[in-house]
């Protein structure tokens, strides 16, 4: 008797920053034979553009004229996710502290807001034709894929997550874990208050705080998320 394939999947994991949404949602795309998505890149990469092409990130207007300037393309293997501008690797320069300073101003612009969950539904049903996707970022099952089959909503207290990010960061651009803590509240407020796409848990996702647990245990329980809905799929 031949074991039926594996229910195509789309996963939706949101989420403030420090949260552990890059390294689950990679990890359990990799465990599950999945492809990966991180749409926070995409809003880092218009960001590391417009201000390398000289584009005022304090003027919604001379955003939204420049928006549809850059081409932007995600690689979404999990194992090795890429992402590059106009055809230049920008892996690198999107993780800057400049960048992150700015991506929020910029993400929040309505313009940029459609081009980019545009391009991030397009890549969903592309691989959704390929067993499935994990799609991480702030507005996935409420906006860009509110028709997820799974949606999960990663938390942790501000202490926590100040400490991840602080451990993430090197060299001239380590900071105090106090300036991070802050910088990390003040980002919160922007993306959940902006007016366009804000950051929110969908009514129907599953809720996850990862203040207490280690990643693993993170990866471990979303694993499993995922694979009672397939199953669940598989017996329909």
């Amino acid at each position: 008797m031949e074991t039926a394939a594996p229910s195509a999947v789309i996963v939706a994991i949101d989420g403030p920053s420090g949260t552990g949404k890059s390294s689950t949602s990679k990890a359990v795309a990799a465990k599950l034979g999945l492809r990966y998505l991180d749409t926070g890149a995409q809003y880092r990469a218009i960001t590391w553009w417009m201000i390398s092409n000289g584009v005022d990130t304090d003027d919604p207007q001379a955003i939204a004229v420049a928006a549809g300037k850059p081409a932007i393309v995600s690689g979404t293997d999990p194992a090795a996710p890429t992402i590059t501008v106009d055809g230049l690797d920008a892996s690198g320069p999107i993780r800057t502290q400049e960048v992150t300073s700015k991506v929020s101003a910029v993400s929040a612009v309505p313009e940029v807001r459609a081009l980019i969950t545009e391009l991030q539904r397009t890549i969903a049903v592309s691989a959704a034709a390929e067993g499935g996707i994990v799609v991480e970022g702030r507005d996935i099952g409420t906006t860009v894929l509110p028709d997820a089959d799974l949606k999960i909503f990663l938390t942790a207290s501000a202490e926590a997550r100040a400490a991840r990010r602080s451990g993430e960061l090197r060299g001239k651009e380590a900071t105090d874990l106090a300036a991070t803590r802050e910088a990390l509240i003040k980002r919160d407020a922007a993306d959940s208050g902006r007016k366009t796409s804000p950051l929110a848990k969908a009514g129907d996702a599953v809720e996850v705080d990862t203040t207490e647990l280690t990643l693993e245990q993170v990866i471990e329980c979303v694993v499993t998320l995922v694979e009672e809905k397939r199953a669940g799929a598989g017996r329909k």
